[in-house]
């Protein structure tokens, strides 16, 4: 498929590839830098960029049952201080410098670009519905990093980002939040599991899980009016393996992730997914990144 569609059908799987991913190289920055001893220096000391690309497996929108293949990447990095992290098919800048030791805040901002159901959905029926169009959201973003929990290169890290769109498509607010733990396996491997929640407003449920009558009408499906509420929890799985043994020093890495997602309340009942979907969204995906 061309790339530019794809990445038009593919808002929830690049989301989950930003975080997945994200939390992987936001973990690296202090806990395996730790493990160094000595005079060794580590790749995430100062500033730093880490590029990668992949390839995914998923749903072709928020709800559908029908896979597809889709592309995926990354930027992550510190610069003077500001930590660079993929978010939710976008970015987001953390402006507090983390202490080695210790509770350390976050607060910054985020913004996504959300491309559900912008191109085709490999369901007929469904595109009867006829295109949305793109979110570019924008908001704050405040959280918590604690290190240090069962071993000394672990860390927990509680996430709350609040997006609003700014380009007038859903003109809601979605609110993401994330718990993530991060821990080394070996010099080698690390593991990253989180856990998520996240909420829509009237606005954002109504345009992306309402159907209306003149949508009825040119689906067949039955009219709907979603209401605000969380529309989905989930859990993620990340594990990155780096090619050369040493995490620390950089370079290329491999990295394979799985994430599974429920959809709840009026997201789960719309007839876009109780009809011709399913509430349950699975996500695999690989892919390769190396670190300057």
């Amino acid at each position: 498929m061309p790339l530019v569609e794809a990445y038009a059908r593919q808002g929830l799987m690049m989301r989950f590839i930003g975080i997945a991913a994200g939390a992987l190289v936001l973990g690296l920055t202090a806990p395996v830098a730790a493990q160094d001893t000595g005079s060794e220096k580590s790749a995430f000391d100062g500033d730093y960029l880490s590029v990668g690309l992949g390839a995914g497996y998923g749903p072709s929108y928020i709800g559908s049952d029908d896979y597809v293949i889709f592309p995926a990447a990354l930027v992550q990095g510190r610069l003077k201080g500001v930590e660079i992290d993929s978010r939710n098919a976008g970015v987001a800048l953390d402006f507090i410098p983390k202490p080695e030791d210790g509770v350390g805040l976050k607060l910054g901002v985020s913004g996504r670009v959300r491309f559900d159901r912008t191109g085709k959905t490999h369901d007929a029926v469904v595109d009867r519905l006829g295109k949305l169009d793109t979110a570019i959201e924008f908001g704050p973003m405040i959280g918590v990093r604690i290190p240090h929990l069962l071993n000394a290169y672990d860390a927990l890290t509680l996430t709350t980002e609040a997006n609003w769109d700014l380009a007038g498509a859903h003109k809601g607010v979605v609110t993401d939040t994330i718990v993530n733990y991060f821990t080394p396996l070996s010099r080698a491997i690390a593991a990253s599991v989180s856990l998520n929640a996240d909420y829509g407003d009237s606005k954002f449920a109504d345009y992306y899980y309402s159907v209306t009558p003149a949508g009825s009408l040119a689906s067949g499906l039955p009219v709907f009016k979603a209401s605000s509420g969380f529309t989905d929890v989930g859990a993620r799985l990340l594990l990155g393996y780096d090619l050369d043994g040493n995490l620390a020093n950089g370079g290329v890495a491999l990295v394979v992730a799985g994430s599974y997602s429920h959809l709840l309340g009026d997201a789960k009942r719309s007839p876009l997914v109780s009809l011709r979907g399913s509430a349950d969204q699975w996500i695999g995906a690989v892919g390769i990144g190396y670190t300057f």
